[in-house]
């Protein structure tokens, strides 16, 4: 069978870009609240709080469309990072009700968000004519 490495990564664009939407809405719809919360809790400005809708709304379709999918690739891990950071680190060495790893999904999104900046977007994309796509 021939390789298709471009449609592998629209695949993976939309296979990681809508559910990560999906997260974005619930907190347009729902509210931050609880992520300034942790915010202040860290130690840091309640305001970094919008930052979750680039990380899970406009990164998550600029990587479905293909428009900047390295930078947004960066944005998207940086969105997981700090969602690990801010929420998640009692969570770094135990394994969810079904064996698994408490962060795989997380650490899933955001793994594959630093291969977008290395792999770029393919073919099938809006944009393919720059360093950051």
């Amino acid at each position: 069978m021939k390789k298709n490495i471009d449609l592998g990564l629209l695949i993976s664009r939309i296979a990681i870009g809508f559910p990560m939407s999906i997260y974005g809405v619930n907190k347009l719809i729902h509210g931050i609240g609880f992520i300034e919360d942790m915010m202040t809790m860290h130690g840091l400005p309640s305001f970094f709080a919008y930052g979750v809708f680039a990380g899970e709304i406009i990164a998550p379709v600029m990587l479905m469309l293909g428009f900047r999918t390295r930078l947004a690739g960066l944005i998207f891990a940086a969105n997981c990072f700090t969602a690990t950071v801010l929420a998640q680190t009692t969570n770094i060495f135990k394994l969810n009700d079904f064996g698994g790893w408490a962060l795989e999904l997380l650490v899933i999104y955001m793994l594959v968000g630093i291969s977008f900046f290395f792999a770029g977007a393919g073919k099938y994309a809006i944009s393919t004519a720059n360093k950051w796509d």
